[in-house]
């Protein structure tokens, strides 16, 4: 068990599919099996089945916030929970991802030395497991069963995924402004902040290995829901990321 009592692991979620559900089990188990640390649930829906509360390891702080709109404002549900969050650092985390414990661990010793405001504990490689082995996963729940089968995996958000899971000194990250709440619904957010870090100045590290996304089925929350949204979102980012001079051809919007 590694010691990161100093970070939490925010997790919001809309539970829109029983795979979800299975995802955030494996995801949260996952962490608990390696860290001693902090973990923190907001589930998002329109009404509490009790289901997802049953199902999660006691040692997790859950909470449910009751939400009419189907599309999950996740940007403005991270910013309260950062705000609510009592420890030094935080991890803004997918309900899909694993990554491995060496990873995390250089992530947040980055943080405790000084040496990043914020950082990725993957570079460049994003890979969506399919759920052939999302299911050998699903019954080993060993990280081996994932590393083993990287090049039967699909590369995600190509070149520079910037998604999924980051670590952040909380100091830092609410002086940076938070997450951008003008992003509503999914997609652009991710840009937008990592190009928002760099132009304000701010140390962006990353570590070297894959980020693990659990293969999941694709609705309104997954993929951009309105045509408007999706020209904004990428009006913005590619706006911020102007300002750095970072390449039109590198973008990930």
């Amino acid at each position: 068990m590694k010691n990161i009592r100093d970070n939490t692991f925010l997790i919001p979620i809309r539970t829109d599919s029983i795979v979800r559900i299975e995802n955030i089990l494996l995801v949260t188990q996952f962490l608990i099996a390696h860290f001693d640390t902090n973990i923190r649930v907001l589930e998002c829906a329109l009404h509490n089945n009790g289901l997802l509360e049953k199902l999660l390891d006691k040692a997790i702080q859950y909470d449910f916030l009751e939400d009419n709109d189907p599309i999950l404002f996740r940007t403005k549900y991270i910013n309260q929970m950062v705000r609510e969050a009592e420890t030094p650092f935080v991890a803004i985390w997918d309900t899909d991802v694993i990554i491995s414990v060496d990873q995390i661990i250089n992530a947040v010793e980055l943080l405790r030395n000084g040496k990043a405001d914020f950082v990725y504990p993957y570079e460049k490689q994003f890979l969506d497991t399919t759920p052939i082995i999302r299911k050998m996963f699903l019954h080993e729940g060993n990280i081996e069963i994932l590393e083993q089968n990287t090049k039967k995996m699909k590369k995600m958000y190509l070149p520079n995924p910037l998604g999924g899971a980051f670590l952040a000194n909380a100091k830092s990250y609410k002086e940076s402004g938070l997450e951008n709440e003008d992003f509503y619904g999914w997609g652009g957010e991710d840009g937008e902040r990592y190009y928002r870090w760099e132009n304000l100045g701010y140390k962006v590290k990353q570590i070297s290995g894959p980020l693990f996304h659990l293969s999941h089925p694709r609705g309104i929350n997954s993929v951009f829901h309105n045509v408007d949204q999706n020209f904004f979102k990428n009006k913005e980012v590619r706006s911020i990321a102007r300002n750095i001079n970072i390449s039109s051809s590198n973008l990930t919007v």
